[in-house]
Formats: C-alpha cells, sequence, structure tokens
C-alpha cells in the first residue's frame, strides 16, 4: 500500500474522534485523524462541563479538548487541518477525497463529524446570523452585557447557555413551544430559579427584524395565537442538530433525521466503516456516550483490520 494509505481514518476531531485516534494509535495501527474545523468541535463552545467523570469541580469545554488532544499527541496520532468532501465505500479499499485535491485510503474509516444547530427557518434569520443571532452563549454573550436577549430551546442546551447568557445580560426571553421544559431536572430547576429568566411557554419565534441590527423578535403562542414582540438585541437559537453527513453522500445508511445507523459495534451498512457520537442515531448526545462509542469504534477497527491481514 501507499504512503497515503492508513489502517483508520478518522474523520472529525471532537471527543469522538479524538479518543478514537488514542485507542487506534495505542493498538498499534497506522492512523490518520482530519478535522476541517477547530478540534474539539461544538464542544468548544460549551461554557462549563460538570458531568464529565473525573473532574468534580468541572471544567470548560476548551480545557477538556485540550487534554484529550493532548493525550492524543502523545500517543502519536496525527491531526491534520483537512476536509473531506466525498468517500468511496463501494470497495474493501475505502476511498476518502479531499478539499485540497488529495485522496487518501484506508481499510477502516471512523465518522466523527458530530452535528450542526438546526436553523428556525424564519423570516429575518438568514439576514441576522452573526449580526444579532447567534448559535453561541459563550462566544458571544460579552457582546450583550447589559441588554436583553431571546433565548429558543428548551433542552439541555438552551437552558445551560441561557443560565450563562445571565451572567451577561440584563435579560432572558427563553421562547419553548411546549408547556414544559426538556432539560434535566437539575438545570430546570437552575433556570426556573434565576431572576434573570422570563420564560415564554407554548410559543415560536415567526420573526426577527431590525433595522441596522437585531432589534425586535416577533413570538406567537402556539396554543392562543397571542402575538408578542420583544424588544431585544440578541437572539440566541438552540433548537436541535442536524448531523455533518453532506460529503458522505449516501454511502451510509441513514436514519429518517439524516444520522447514521450503526450496530452495537459502531459499524455502519459498511463493513469497516464505522461512527460515533451525535452523528450517528444514538438516544443520548453527551461527550460521555461520545468517548464510549468511539473505544467501541476503534477497538471494531482494530478486529476488521486484523481480519484484513490475516
Amino acid at each position: 500500500m501507499s504512503d497515503s494509505h492508513y489502517d483508520c481514518l478518522i474523520i472529525g476531531g471532537g471527543p469522538g474522534g479524538l479518543t478514537a485516534g488514542i485507542y487506534a494509535a495505542r493498538a498499534g495501527m497506522k492512523v490518520l485523524l482530519l478535522e476541517k474545523a477547530a478540534v474539539g468541535g461544538q464542544i468548544l463552545v460549551t461554557d462549563f462541563i460538570e458531568n464529565y467523570p473525573g473532574f468534580p469541580k468541572g471544567l470548560s469545554g476548551w480545557e477538556l479538548v485540550e487534554a484529550m488532544k493532548t493525550q492524543a499527541e502523545n500517543f502519536g496520532v496525527p491531526i491534520e487541518s483537512r476536509e473531506v468532501t466525498s468517500v468511496d465505500f463501494t470497495g474493501d479499499v475505502k476511498k476518502v477525497n479531499l478539499s485540497d485535491g488529495a485522496a487518501l485510503t484506508a481499510t477502516t474509516v471512523i465518522l466523527a463529524t458530530g452535528a450542526s444547530p438546526k436553523k428556525l427557518g424564519v423570516p429575518g434569520e438568514k439576514q441576522f446570523i452573526g449580526k444579532g443571532i447567534s448559535t453561541c452563549a459563550t462566544c458571544d454573550a460579552p457582546f450583550y452585557r447589559n441588554k436583553a436577549v431571546a433565548a429558543v430551546g428548551g433542552g439541555d442546551t438552551a437552558v445551560q447557555e441561557s443560565l450563562y447568557l445571565t451572567k451577561f445580560v440584563d435579560k432572558v426571553y427563553l421562547i419553548h413551544r411546549r408547556d414544559q421544559l426538556r432539560a434535566t431536572k437539575i438545570l430546570q430547576d437552575r433556570v426556573l430559579a434565576n431572576d434573570k429568566v422570563e420564560i415564554l411557554w407554548d410559543s415560536i419565534v415567526t420573526k426577527v427584524d431590525g433595522l441596522f441590527g437585531l432589534d425586535k423578535v416577533l413570538v406567537e403562542n402556539v396554543k392562543t395565537g397571542e402575538t408578542r414582540e420583544l424588544a431585544v438585541e440578541g437572539c440566541f437559537i438552540w433548537v436541535g442538530i442536524l448531523p455533518n453527513t453532506d460529503f458522505l453522500g449516501g454511502a451510509v445508511e441513514v436514519d429518517d433525521g439524516g444520522f447514521i445507523v450503526t450496530d452495537a459495534r459502531m459499524q455502519t451498512s459498511v463493513p469497516g466503516v464505522f461512527a460515533v457520537g451525535d452523528v450517528r442515531n444514538t438516544p443520548l448526545r453527551q461527550v460521555a456516550t461520545a468517548v464510549g462509542d468511539a473505544a467501541i469504534a476503534a477497538v471494531s477497527a482494530e478486529h476488521y483490520v486484523e481480519q484484513v491481514k490475516s
């Protein structure tokens, strides 16, 4: 095989990808990790993690990623900033095409590409992205110091990020389309007890608007039809995620939501191709579950490579 052939190619550099790299390198496989953006993925914009075992005082997403990255590098995992544009999994040798025109081959591939935030799809949203609309409180909260903002969503991310916003802003209007939050109870208790947060139940955003920047959000109660105009300068959106799978072009089986289907060994519909973390069909998307997925996938990949070589 050529120098551009690997035992295991890992696509994605979040906690799942880094963990897969650690396990693959420790198993003696020739491995390469590809990440098109910043190593760490979505966890980089997480202000505080308190439910990852081993850190009783909690830590920031950046701190956890840096520790994982250092550990992967200590085991000799090469990490390259390159984007995968397409794949060919039809043969025994998997081919991965990159945006720079290069092509790599591998015996196994681990897909750890994660997911991206969904959009609301309402008038004004596209116009004000980066000009009032954000999906990252950790990144943008300081811009709204002592101001009022809207936040949309009801899950763990929406509630945790809304709580983070209260460190900077005077008011958070948390807009949720149901009559109860989906976040874990401890987060619900915190947000319900926070005087800076006003929850708009059974409500959806119908439009975002402004002259030079976002300055109003229009909200409708889905039960009563009542409308309300919120005078805010920012709108943070956390209404779910979409898997980062466009580059696959249907190469592996996905569910109705586009998430990759795997078995208990993290293998996809294509032998030798595995998926881990947020990109796969899983009942829970947490750092801990991504790490567990990745450990299983890397060991499964190791066994696959041994079978091919035997």
